[in-house]
């Protein structure tokens, strides 16, 4: 009776062991499996060729930065868009640019259209930007205005 019931134990150690095992196998495809499904989010690319993700501050007018973003704060970064609050700074260039005044324009930023990035086509960049202007707006500007965004 006694080694029916070593028998026993042994059995019962080597189901549990072959269990744990199995279970830790079979869990492991199902883990990188969703590693893979996570994919990096979507970056901003700016002015300079570098990847972003929530910048606070974005240049607009890469040529003489006379319109950007401030005070960016974002409310929504994933695979589709993203979304912000924040303040265009946009120079009236009156007279002309470098004696030209910079105004604040509360606005709400909305990026989309990800794509693979031509310089690093592993990372996906939003491709377009929209910008609604929440009060007022700077003169030659619609209420709402989108941009194609550089590759």
């Amino acid at each position: 009776m006694r080694t029916n019931s070593i028998r026993t134990a042994f059995t019962i150690c080597a189901a549990a062991a072959l269990t744990a095992v199995m279970g830790t196998a079979s869990a492991t495809p199902a883990a990188s499996h969703h590693a893979k499904q996570r994919q990096a989010p979507p970056v901003l690319v700016d002015c300079f060729w570098h990847p972003d993700v929530r910048p606070a501050a974005f240049i607009l007018a890469c040529g003489d930065g006379n319109s950007r973003l401030v005070s960016l704060h974002w409310s929504q970064w994933n695979q589709k868009s993203a979304v912000a609050r924040g303040v265009n700074l946009v120079n009236d260039c009156k007279p002309y640019c470098a004696a030209g005044k910079f105004h604040a324009y509360p606005v709400v930023v909305r990026l989309d259209h990800a794509q693979p990035w031509k310089k690093k086509p592993h990372v996906r960049h939003y491709t377009q930007m929209t910008l609604t202007y929440t009060h007022d707006h700077p003169d030659g500007y619609a209420q709402k205005v989108s941009y194609p965004l550089w590759n």
